[in-house]
């Protein structure tokens, strides 16, 4: 079956819910900073539907979410979301996130058969079809840091490496990478224990 790559990624980018915080109540109360509690962060959960990793949780309840180093998870007056952002793809929360290793061969095909500039209409399908990879690239991921100059820390929420911190990097290496500590993956606990300032090299 032939796929609209057009209808496809403009589906997918609705996940992002640019409309999720009302611009008119942020700029009047802005999030709450305290811990939350229980109930919170099961009605989060219920809201967001995945499971927080272990520790992440346990932050939000223990220490609370001050917004300071990461994206502050709040109730917006159109629910649950991480305070200034724009990049988490909702949509795709509760997909299991993929290691690179499972689409790097498509993204070279992909890079292989890119047509002429000449040929517009051919050239935006196959530009979907990237935009569509590229937003599945972070299915399962919260984008819990921004680092400026496009870089990201993300927390991966579902799938085989839930609980992780992945960094983007696509803004120059175009690859998405592990963080890792004396050769393990850093959890959520080593990474705002160590100031939240980890990079990948």
């Amino acid at each position: 079956m032939k796929i609209d790559w057009t209808a496809e990624y403009e589906r997918l980018m609705r996940g992002r819910r640019h409309d999720l915080l009302d611009p008119a109540a942020v700029r009047r109360d802005g999030p709450p900073a305290r811990r939350l509690t229980e109930a919170d962060v099961r009605e989060a959960e219920g809201d967001l539907g995945i499971t927080f990793p272990a520790e992440y949780r346990e932050h939000l309840l223990r220490y609370g979410d001050d917004g300071k180093g990461f994206r502050q998870l709040w109730r917006g007056p159109r629910g649950w979301g991480w305070y200034g952002d724009v990049h988490t793809n909702y949509g795709l929360l509760t997909e299991p996130f993929p290691h690179p290793d499972s689409y790097d061969a498509y993204d070279e095909e992909l890079d292989e058969r890119e047509p002429p500039r000449e040929d517009s209409a051919a050239w935006e399908l196959w530009d979907s079809e990237c935009g569509v990879l590229q937003e599945r690239k972070t299915a399962g991921a919260v984008y819990v840091r921004e680092g400026g100059c496009g870089f990201f820390t993300l927390l991966i929420v579902t799938g085989p490496h839930r609980g992780e911190m992945w960094f983007d990097g696509r803004a120059t290496c175009d690859r998405i990478l592990p963080l890792e500590l004396a050769g393990r993956p850093v959890s959520f606990a080593d990474w705002a224990g160590l100031g939240m300032n980890m990079t990948p090299w």
